[in-house]
């Protein structure tokens, strides 16, 4: 589906069937489909969001400790063993334990944004950006936007496109939904 704006939400649950109960043929029925909407940030960003049934101070307390991102990670790459000061400011440093393609290894990233909440933003230490905002739409329901940015990693990597050719940007906007998807699925909407 697309909106006059250029964002379009993706289905991410796919049909499913059940028996019928007097012959036992497959009735097929769509599953509820939760949504989450691309958000159109123009090139060198990924960006996803995705609405919520809690509080963005809710929502914002988990971002903010480190030490709890293994909790929303839906990419499989976050392990436990954040360490982190006890409250993140901008300026703040944080490590944790990661994995990819079945290489485990630390990263130390630094907050550049934060802003008690409503965003939080860190930069990782080969230069990419990761951004959460919490926009609150409703008494207990709040926009989630989560946004991979790449545009400024160093200018080697821009000039190559280095992202792109690696599949990363590929790799994260996938890692993004299941993100979003998991913390969608934890508060669910009422």
């Amino acid at each position: 589906m697309n909106f006059p704006d250029g964002d379009r939400v993706l289905p991410v649950a796919p049909e499913t069937a059940r028996p019928d109960e007097a012959t036992g043929e497959p009735i097929h029925m769509a599953a509820p489909i939760p949504a989450v909407t691309v958000v159109d940030t123009g090139p060198g960003r990924v960006c996803r969001s995705v609405e919520v049934e809690a509080t963005p101070s809710e929502l914002f307390a988990i971002v903010a400790d480190p030490r709890r991102h293994r909790e929303l990670d839906g990419s499989g790459t976050v392990f436990d063993n954040a360490r982190a000061p006890a409250e993140l400011t901008a300026g703040s440093r944080f490590s944790t334990k990661m994995r990819m393609f079945g290489v485990p290894y630390r990263i130390t990233s630094t907050v550049t944004v934060f802003t008690p909440d409503s965003l939080i933003e860190w930069r990782h230490p080969v230069g990419h950006h990761w951004r959460w905002e919490f926009e609150q739409v409703g008494p207990r329901r709040t926009r989630v936007t989560e946004t991979f940015d790449y545009r400024d990693a160093g200018a080697w990597k821009n000039r190559l496109k280095y992202y792109d050719r690696m599949g990363f940007a590929r790799a994260n906007a996938r890692g993004i939904e299941a993100t979003l998807l998991k913390l969608r699925n934890r508060y669910p909407l009422g």
